[in-house]
């Protein structure tokens, strides 16, 4: 049987998490590791709360993504998180079918979507879970009006 160990090494200088597996060689059981992370990595975001501690959220998690100056605002059920990824860099890794972009600054996933009211004036308000609601820009509308109706 392997020896493995497994250990954790603070870096401040690093802004992401980096994984290194260390073996002799890479074998089957390496390769294995490999993917699980890869895959692993594609489907969860790494996000920080106000106080620095590190969170992995998984996507279906996430009710909305917004800019926030430098950082991506990451609201959840759980809480509010951060992230130093842009919000197009975030967007691009979560799933298109699920998540729309509502405005220029902001990205909401659609099973969180609570209901939606087109207005008179052609705006559109979201209500989301955890009881936040947000405005849609009108260039975003046809889109999200598309993806609404292939939902219901």
């Amino acid at each position: 049987m392997k020896q493995r160990s497994v250990r954790f090494e603070a870096d401040p200088s690093l802004d992401h998490v980096e994984v290194v597996i260390r073996a002799p060689a890479q074998d089957e059981e390496v390769t294995a590791l490999l993917e699980q992370l890869d895959s692993q990595a594609v489907n969860t975001v790494t996000a920080f709360d106000g106080f620095g501690r590190m969170r992995t959220i998984s996507p279906g998690a996430i009710i909305s993504a917004s800019v926030d100056g430098k950082l991506v605002h990451i609201v959840t059920a759980d809480g509010s998180w951060f992230t130093r990824r842009t919000l197009q860099s975030l967007e691009n890794s979560l799933d298109s079918q699920r998540f729309v972009r509502v405005s220029r600054y902001e990205l909401v996933n659609l099973d969180k979507v609570l209901r939606y009211d087109f207005t008179i004036a052609g705006t559109l308000r979201l209500e989301l879970a955890g009881g936040t609601e947000t405005w849609a820009s009108r260039r975003c509308i046809p889109d999200i009006r598309k993806r609404l109706q292939r939902k219901e």
